[in-house]
């Protein structure tokens, strides 16, 4: 029996809310099937010469930047302790924040929690409400749509996908880290 792939949203979803949930839930399924049998020292290698960020660092800035866009939707600050806890958003060299010995399971559950939060979010969103204007960027300088904003979770989580994985083929290949 074949698998049938598809974008519908969850039952107690609107259409076009659930299609977009669906979707950002597509591409999260499908980072935490890339890196489900990454060791500790392949999470934190960061690339040829350490030049890169390293998947650990990716785990939590998708992360870090979907959970953003939740509070963003539910028209609220991030709390202080979640900014503190997974934050800041790049560091004082305008870099994604170093982060080594975190485990994979650790990452994928606290972004576990924010799917919990978005699927929560948008249960109580309409097909209407993807017109709201949402304010964004280091100084909330931008705006995007709702609907923007949750196209955005998706395919900023799967570009990083790329470097996630191409991260995996330089440790494959990379015999200085054994």
């Amino acid at each position: 029996m074949s698998v049938i792939h598809d974008l519908k949203g969850e039952d107690h979803m609107s259409p076009a809310v659930g299609m977009l949930f669906a979707m950002v839930t597509e591409n999260w399924t499908r980072l935490e099937s890339i890196t489900d049998s990454m060791s500790q020292e392949e999470l934190d290698y960061k690339g040829p010469g350490n030049l890169y960020n390293s998947s650990a660092q990716l785990l939590r800035h998708i992360m870090f930047v979907d959970l953003n866009w939740v509070f963003r939707m539910k028209g609220q600050q991030l709390p202080y302790d979640m900014l503190e806890q997974y934050g800041p958003m790049i560091d004082k060299d305008n870099k994604l924040p170093f982060i080594e010995g975190v485990p994979r399971d650790t990452l994928i559950s606290q972004h576990y929690l924010v799917m919990t939060m978005l699927q929560q979010t948008c249960s109580l969103l309409t097909d209407e409400d993807l017109n709201t204007v949402l304010a964004f960027g280091h100084e909330n300088e931008k705006q995007a749509s709702v609907r923007w904003a949750l196209w955005h979770m998706a395919d900023h989580n799967r570009y990083h996908q790329a470097h996630i994985n191409q991260l995996r083929k330089w440790y494959k290949n990379d015999t200085s880290n054994r």
